[in-house]
């Protein structure tokens, strides 16, 4: 069936926006990293930069997006690339990895994450593609059980948050053990401001976090978070004065490593008493899509404001990443 005029002309705009990214302000990935002479090579993909610090027992990995700092398609597939070369190194230990700590971050400067690829949803929306969202849905929650189980591994996963994490970026942060930000940092689930929810794990992670109530009262609100109101609400486990992440990072995990047996315990404890399930992701990923499905035109016209306005603001870090 043909698109409306005025569904044409938002799939037309969405397609723009999805095709030509703007340029990176992270700079380009490093390629494949050794830490020292005899330990394995740790490989970086071009949207995800990785080491492994072997002294601290620490893989490393900071998300370094071409154009807008969203979950696009190519950083799902290298976060996707990373996490099946954490099941090698493990393979290849004979099921042990060489680290216990799995950091997350990001090289965009102010931006830990935005979410979800806004201008691929406004598309696929408008032309109703259901498997495609379903697909791109699907990708994200594989990425986010992975980091909630530890890659099915005694792994703790930690997420140093430099920068805003909005919508899924704010899920990816949640699907983390433990959680460091920057006090300048910002959280937020903006969904409901174009009619629809966090459907990429919110309601799962935060209701383990604050309980049922407070978990819908921020998907519902639409609400921006400093990160000591985060701090406060005991959802960001430690905050840090700006510039300080990566060494507050490092100072924590190292009291960790002092009571590791205690703390691995506990670890495999917390995902036996309340454990993330990949299938309910899976299965609220199709409520989402059941609810993107119904978005008016007048939400898919909010939704694409939202994609003008990041990429405004992407632009204005460009010129000062050039300035400076």
């Amino acid at each position: 069936m043909p698109l409306k005029p005025s569904l044409q002309s938002i799939s037309a705009a969405a397609a723009v926006a999805t095709m030509n990214p703007l340029l990176s302000v992270a700079g380009r990935s490093g390629g494949a990293l050794r830490s020292s002479p005899g330990q394995p090579a740790v490989a970086s993909h071009p949207t995800v930069e990785v080491s492994l610090d072997t002294v601290g027992r620490t893989l490393w990995s900071f998300m370094r997006p071409n154009g807008r700092p969203s979950f696009s398609p190519p950083l799902l597939r290298d976060l996707h690339a990373m996490q099946r070369s954490i099941h090698d190194m493990a393979e290849a230990g004979g099921g042990a990895l060489p680290f216990r700590y799995m950091v997350v971050g990001s090289r965009v400067p102010g931006i830990f994450n935005l979410g979800g690829d806004l201008a691929l949803f406004a598309e696929k929306i408008a032309r109703g593609d259901r498997e495609g969202l379903r697909q791109y849905a699907h990708a994200c929650v594989d990425v986010v059980f992975a980091n909630a189980d530890g890659y099915g591994h005694p792994v703790t996963t930690l997420a140093l948050v430099q920068g805003d994490a909005l919508g899924g970026g704010f899920e990816a942060a949640l699907s983390c053990d433990l959680i460091v930000a920057e006090k300048q940092a910002k959280f937020g689930l903006p969904e409901v401001l174009f009619n629809l929810f966090p459907g990429m794990g919110a309601y799962t992670l935060l209701t383990r976090r604050v309980g049922t109530r407070i978990a819908e009262r921020m998907i519902l609100g639409g609400q921006t978070y400093t990160a000591t109101d985060l701090h406060e609400m005991g959802i960001v486990d430690i905050l840090a004065e700006p510039g300080d992440g990566e060494a507050t990072v490092r100072d924590h995990l190292a009291r960790i490593d002092r009571r590791y047996n205690a703390h691995e315990a506990i670890q495999r404890t917390k995902r036996l008493v309340n454990p993330v399930r990949h299938q309910e992701l899976r299965d609220i990923t199709d409520i989402w899509v059941d609810a993107a499905l119904r978005l008016a035109e007048t939400d898919l016209r909010k939704m694409m404001r939202l994609v003008n306005a990041q990429n405004r603001r992407i632009q204005t870090i460009q010129v000062e990443s050039v300035a400076s």
